[in-house]
């Protein structure tokens, strides 16, 4: 499967790099939690450093100095997550393309899905009891059509105003039995209705495409001319998140905001906040219009051979460590 995506995208002059896994911020999403580290000079004088959650901003960091098409096979690290689909070293395959806008990775998304695919000798993704066909064209809905559909909620309407109305969406959660908390947000629900009656119902018989997420979970993204939404795309199969794409922001004070915002609720959640890479911001100010990508591969491994757990398709699982006293 890896040398079917490698060969995907050498066909299309994209470029492999390998990118340091050692960076001074390991991201800044709120609920994405790192691995840390100390460095050592030839003094013995520490400095604080992180395994990365992603390439994202060392590829940025790319096309900044001139890089149009490229690609990452990455070991990436995410602490707090172990379970059937997560691992806390997993493979990213992730990909950028300069110039061009975020649906052409929906292209490249079912492409690379029949190759793979068929490199693993199989004709289907198959999980919990599911079944899709990675050679069919995808479905392709946007949040709010999925919202409506499977869950029965107006999320439009929470969008009406200046920002997103918390307790008309609240109401609506716990009228599924999802239960809220007074300190939930409007994201926070809106990331419980999707986990408990949308993810599920997506990707059966064909790949699915959830589009137009809406502004607050832009993460990386840029926006639409339509304000409430982001340029984001999720791709899931037999209800399995695959991948998260973006029309990748490049407003370098617009990313500050974000991430200075996640890391505050970072810090009221987990009490600990991660440092801005000030060169990825840098970075970001001369970068050129781009889309991206990050599709997790050991999941696509996992369908594509019909396992049931992450760790079966991992060449060698993470130890449990020796208790922290």
């Amino acid at each position: 499967m890896v040398e079917a995506a490698r060969a995907f995208f050498s066909a299309q002059s994209f470029i492999e790099v390998d990118t340091a896994i050692l960076q001074v911020s390991p991201g800044n999403e709120a609920h994405i939690s790192a691995f840390a580290t100390s460095m050592l000079d030839d003094t013995g004088a520490k400095s604080r450093l992180y395994l990365h959650s992603s390439p994202e901003f060392a590829a940025k960091k790319l096309l900044a100095a001139g890089e149009r098409r490229i690609f990452s096979l990455a070991h990436v690290f995410r602490n707090r997550e172990r379970g059937r689909l997560h691992h806390p070293e997993f493979t990213v395959l992730e990909w950028y393309r300069a110039g061009e806008p975020y649906q052409r990775l929906i292209e490249d998304c079912m492409g690379l899905l029949a190759r793979t695919v068929a490199a693993a000798g199989s004709r289907d993704l198959r999980f919990g009891g599911h079944v899709a066909d990675p050679f069919e064209e995808p479905e392709i809905l946007t949040v709010a059509e999925a919202f409506d559909r499977y869950a029965s909620i107006d999320l439009l309407a929470t969008l009406k105003g200046s920002e997103p109305d918390r307790e008309a969406l609240a109401a609506s959660a716990r009228n599924h039995g999802i239960r809220t908390i007074a300190d939930d947000s409007w994201s926070d629900i809106f990331s419980k209705i999707l986990a408990a009656k949308i993810e599920p119902q997506l990707g059966h018989g064909r790949p699915a495409i959830l589009m137009d997420y809406p502004a607050s979970e832009a993460a990386l993204a840029k926006l639409q001319d339509d304000p409430r939404f982001a340029e984001r795309f999720e791709l899931y199969a037999c209800g399995v998140e695959l991948a998260n794409g973006f029309g990748e922001l490049t407003d370098a004070a617009v990313q500050r905001r974000r991430f200075e915002t996640e890391m505050a609720e970072r810090l009221r959640i987990y009490g600990e906040a991660y440092p801005i890479d000030e060169d990825f911001l840098q970075a970001l100010a001369i970068m050129p219009e781009a889309s991206g990508i990050a599709l997790g591969f050991d999941r696509l491994a996992m369908l594509a051979t019909g396992a049931s757990h992450i760790e079966q398709v991992v060449w060698t699982p993470v130890q449990q460590g020796t208790p922290v006293k």
